[in-house]
């Protein structure tokens, strides 16, 4: 069973697009150039605002184990 977690070696800020990434199987360079270009189409706060919120939501990965 995948569980949802922020990664622990494929983070640059907090680990949540490297998990993402991981949940979905996909590379982390996609996950976060998708993020990119969603906060510039966004005008960047309400995509920043759901990343800050994932920061505290999603567990980290060794805290799951």
């Amino acid at each position: 069973m995948k569980k949802l977690v922020r990664t622990q070696y494929d983070r640059k800020l907090a680990g949540v697009c490297g998990g993402l990434a991981k949940y979905f199987g996909i590379d982390s360079t996609i996950v976060r150039i998708i993020f990119i270009v969603l906060f510039f189409l966004s005008v960047g706060f309400p995509l920043l605002l759901a990343y800050f919120i994932a920061i505290f939501l999603i567990p980290n990965e060794e805290d799951v184990r």
